[in-house]
This record gives structure tokens, C-alpha cells and sequence, in this order.
């Protein structure tokens, strides 16, 4: 389903965290020297977005899907999400991930996205009005307007490298 441009920003998020999660996947099993420079990076991303975004989803996008029972279960399982989320975004900040928690962390992180995306966005855009998506969609911009417009790029040690 063509995604609804109230979601649009929400979704362009989840592009970003995902593409770390790739990275993640890709560069694991992670190096003990660059596992510094992997937290940094996770720690920046949530400080510049993801702390942002969740405070959206909460305040904003999860109250409107608590309307309908039926999501009532999915919005549980996405806030213990977050809970799971934020406690390792804490222990980037500290820079206690271990090499296994940080595979772990992009795994959780690429399964919630998907689940927002597939089933929740999916979802609410069948059970919402046009006007409905457009009242959300003001509400989500105004919670996001403070997110870094700036484009997070990986350091020496995150970045992609060709296959040996």
C-alpha cells in the first residue's frame, strides 16, 4: 500500500534506522576496537532522531490507534519495543553494548520499524479518514519538527566496506 504523506516523515525515520541496522548486520561480528565508534554513532542517531520520533509515535500516532481495539495489542507490543529500544540507546550513551548486544539492538530496532510499517501504518490508513490522516499528519509535524534535519553519515570505522 502507497504510504499516506501523513506517515511520510515517520517513514523516511525508519529508512534511516534501518539502513544502520543493515550496517550493523553487514560489519558484524563487531570489532572490540570499533565497538566505541558503533555506539557513538547509535548514540547520535538517537540524540539527533529516534528520540524525537518515539516521543511522535507516543504522544502522538499511538493515542490515535488506541481508538481502535483491535490495535490495542500491537501498540503494547511496540511500546515495550521502545522500553527494549531506549535501555540500549542508554548503554550506547555509556558505551556498555557488548559486540552481541549491539547485534541484538539491530535486530530489535529492524523488527519494530517493520512491524510499525507493515502492520501499524498499513493498518491506520485503512481505518482513518483523509481528514483524519491529515489532522495526524499536523500533529506528527509539529512533534518531529525539532528532529536534525542533517544527514548522519558513518565514520571511518561504521562505514560499509567491500567484501575481501
Amino acid at each position: 500500500m502507497l504510504r499516506d504523506k501523513s506517515l511520510i516523515p515517520l517513514s523516511h525515520q525508519h529508512q534511516h534506522a534501518l539502513a544502520l541496522c543493515v550496517r550493523i548486520d553487514r560489519a558484524s561480528p563487531i570489532a572490540e576496537a570499533d565497538l566505541a565508534a558503533w555506539q557513538g554513532e547509535i548514540s547520535q542517531h538517537f540524540r539527533s532522531e529516534i528520540t524525537f520520533h518515539f516521543a511522535a509515535e507516543e504522544r502522538v500516532l499511538f493515542p490515535a490507534a488506541r481508538r481502535f481495539q483491535e490495535l490495542t495489542p500491537l501498540i503494547d507490543d511496540l511500546l515495550a519495543d521502545h522500553s527494549f529500544l531506549r535501555a540500549r540507546f542508554a548503554e550506547s550513551e555509556t558505551a556498555t553494548l557488548s559486540p552481541p548486544d549491539l547485534h541484538t539492538f539491530a535486530q530489535r530496532l529492524a523488527q519494530h520499524v517493520r512491524k510499525e510499517e507493515r502492520q501499524l501504518f498499513e493498518r491506520l490508513q485503512e481505518l482513518l479518514s483523509a481528514e483524519e490522516l491529515a489532522t495526524l499528519g499536523v500533529q506528527l509535524a509539529e512533534q518531529l519538527k525539532d528532529t536534525e534535519q542533517a544527514c548522519l553519515l558513518p565514520n571511518q570505522a561504521t562505514k560499509l566496506r567491500a567484501a575481501p
